[in-house]
């Protein structure tokens, strides 16, 4: 460029040599100067893959943090009322599993056999489906597919959940993660401390062990489920603390008529026994640091 103060002069730019020329061998022109071509898997498609799944990572880590997983009591094995539920995602495939078909003699085929091929079959799908065509009404094998699966996912879920909540209202069973902020909301508000169930449990004993309910409880024979010390074996859960977790009018009406494995004493015991019975039990509380 020439240099001067007159401000008529004129200016010319020429090229630098040390300026090399820009060449990228790898990266193909854009995928439209073809038709009839798709754009480069490796990097194109895949940087763009890649940038969408990051997005989609970004909201499902908000989607937990905004809505933590429920928490149930810690795992108690003698709990024969308690309803399993996986997550959300796998309740079409613990459905699926409930059917005769691939459960039972035919588990292994349910368990392995069937999800093999299902998830087998997605990740060979860009190598079966070779086809140039992006719309999906012009790809009616792959679109059927994949419209069969979601609607077949959708319903399972919905099955599942339905039965989930039938057994809830049969069983008159609260869900444990429902209980737990119920009692944690009730400890703020009258300003105790949060309950923590991962402390150790102090051994409970029975409240007026030698009060007449205690023989009506043998006459039923209660204790040949629960023990003769009324802490529970095998399925059968413990009815020490029983008072914590069920009021006198639950006990009654679960006396009186059942409930899971347990049978109904309405026939059995007058409703003076169920009643003493009941107020007895409500009493037995866990013991407490």
């Amino acid at each position: 460029m020439a240099h001067g103060h007159k401000s008529n002069e004129k200016v010319v730019y020429v090229g630098d040599s040390r300026v090399k020329k820009s060449n990228h061998p790898n990266i193909p022109p854009d995928y439209t100067s073809f038709p009839g071509k798709s754009e480069a898997f490796i990097p194109n498609f895949l940087l763009k893959e890649w940038m969408v799944g990051c997005v989609v990572l970004v909201g499902f880590l908000t989607w937990v943090i905004a809505e933590p997983a429920p928490l149930g009591y810690p795992a108690d094995p003698t709990n024969a009322a308690f309803i399993p539920m996986p997550d959300w995602y796998f309740l079409f495939l613990y459905q699926f599993l409930k059917y005769p078909y691939v459960s039972q003699d035919y588990i292994l085929l349910g368990t392995m056999g069937v999800p093999g091929v299902m998830f087998g079959a997605l990740m060979l799908a860009p190598f079966l489906d070779t086809g140039k065509e992006r719309r999906f009404y012009r790809r009616p094998i792959a679109s059927s597919l994949m419209i069969l699966s979601l609607i077949a996912c959708v319903y399972l879920t919905v099955i599942s959940w339905d039965h989930y909540t039938h057994q809830l209202e049969i069983n008159g069973q609260v869900p444990e993660h429902h209980e737990r902020e119920e009692k944690a909301r009730e400890a703020a508000e009258a300003g105790h401390e949060r309950p923590n169930y991962t402390k150790p449990a102090v051994e409970a004993s029975l409240v007026d062990a030698n009060d007449p309910a205690m023989d009506i409880a043998k006459q039923a024979q209660c204790v040949g489920c629960h023990a003769a010390d009324l802490k529970g074996q095998g399925n059968a859960p413990g009815l020490v603390g029983v008072g914590d977790r069920l009021t006198k009018e639950q006990l009654v009406d679960v006396v009186t008529n059942g409930r899971g494995g347990m049978p109904a004493f309405a026939d059995t015991l007058s409703a003076e026994e169920i009643d003493q019975l009941s107020t007895w039990l409500s009493k037995q509380k866990a013991a407490t640091e």
